[in-house]
């Protein structure tokens, strides 16, 4: 969509990671910025534990956006930030909570949410991550009418998402967002002129998404013969698919190797290049081997 200057709707934005924030910043671009971010409460990170504010609380601090932080949106009399003041649109972009059917229809324009993938395909919490592990073919931006369902809603805009080969999750994460943010503002402008038409899922082609755990991200792995062909190709796609989190490994001589850099070659062989070893600082995977 082009960089030109449409009305902004007034909305709140429902979303808390930094996939979130980035989908913001692009938004911001086309003068679309909420009136009201919702995200998550601030919670502990990191190995210390640290109580943190989410990056769309971060986002919204630095352009002096009123944040409202809800435990649970079930209850009406706590959510008087968002039935307290008529909103155009609620948008919903990596959120995770439940939104009951009352919420939902509240705005003029109801809510809209963008999902990472071409629903109905892939519908849950981790799409992008999913597609990497899967089927390539699948990846794309879908904006929704929201309904009570999971990623069930009427399809108003869809942009497929061509990858040719794996990329690191993090980078197909700024990927998604940035389509995100542009479809989202495409959809409100042309919701508001009532020249889109929803259509239904279907639901008979409906699949979804593994859910990404931590006993997931260990790879069977020899250093001294790293796989090749079809066996290089699914490891490279697992090392992708958890790159930031939760972040492939391999256990050599009773040591646990992470793995934060990796490619494969024009032959098709599996190439590690930067790894973390237990106990030690992130290395180049020549620089741990050499005297191996």
């Amino acid at each position: 969509m082009e960089k030109t200057s449409y009305p902004n709707p007034r909305f709140a934005f429902f979303g808390t990671p930094e996939i979130a924030s980035t989908a913001l910043t692009e938004m911001e671009t086309f003068g679309f910025v909420p009136a009201l971010i919702v995200c998550n409460p601030d919670a502990p990170v990191g190995r210390k534990q640290v109580i943190t504010p989410p990056p769309t609380k971060v986002w919204a601090a630095e352009r002096n956006i009123p944040v409202f932080q809800p435990t649970t949106l079930k209850n009406a009399e706590e959510l008087g930030p968002l039935t307290a003041e008529t909103f155009d649109f609620f948008v919903v972009f990596a959120y995770g909570k439940i939104m009951p059917d009352w919420l939902i229809n509240l705005p003029k324009y109801g809510t809209i949410n963008a999902h990472p993938s071409l629903l109905p395909k892939l519908r849950g919490a981790s799409p992008i991550r999913s597609t990497l592990l899967s089927n390539l073919s699948a990846a794309g931006v879908t904006i929704m009418q929201m309904d009570a369902q999971l990623d069930h809603g009427p399809i108003l805009h869809q942009q497929p998402v061509m990858l040719p080969e794996p990329i690191p999750g993090a980078e197909l994460d700024r990927t998604m967002a940035l389509i995100s943010g542009d479809l989202l503002v495409h959809v409100m402008v042309e919701l508001q002129k009532g020249t889109l038409t929803p259509t239904a899922q279907d639901d008979t082609q409906a699949t979804f998404c593994t859910k990404i755990t931590k006993d997931m991200s260990e790879l069977k792995i020899d250093p001294a013969k790293l796989p090749t062909g079809d066996e290089a190709l699914a490891t490279y796609r697992k090392i992708c698919a958890f790159d930031g989190w939760p972040e492939t490994f391999f256990i050599h001589e009773g040591k646990r190797i992470k793995i934060k850099q990796a490619t494969l070659t024009p032959t098709g062989k599996l190439m590690i290049t930067r790894i973390i070893p237990e106990g030690k600082n992130e290395m180049d995977w020549n620089q741990y081997f050499k005297n191996k």
